[in-house]
């Protein structure tokens, strides 16, 4: 699994990779069919966005976005909404198999 960390506006220190890194191993350790995730953080007026693209295998992108004033809640609470919409993908086909 490849993964970009790119900063708009915001810079992007060790600390936050190493964050972004953890968090993306841990919640997405189980989907195994993920190519490539690219993380996007920007500054909007004074809220921190974090936006998470993932491309999977079978054409499967999501995305999801967040913000919040503190840059560490902002990049959880989009990993936790791109973990909740790969999980639904998953069930999709897996229920679509049958």
């Amino acid at each position: 699994m490849q993964v970009s960390i790119t900063g708009r506006h915001v810079n992007v220190t060790d600390n936050v990779k190493a964050h972004v890194e953890d968090k993306l191993e841990r919640c997405l350790g189980v989907f195994p069919r993920i190519e490539s995730v690219r993380v996007i953080l920007e500054e909007e007026n004074r809220d921190q966005v974090s936006e998470i693209i993932i491309q999977g295998s079978n054409h499967i992108r999501v995305t999801a976005k967040e913000s919040s004033e503190n840059l560490y809640d902002a990049i959880d609470r989009s990993i936790e909404h791109a973990e909740r919409q790969m999980r639904k993908q998953r069930d999709k086909i897996q229920d679509h198999h049958k």
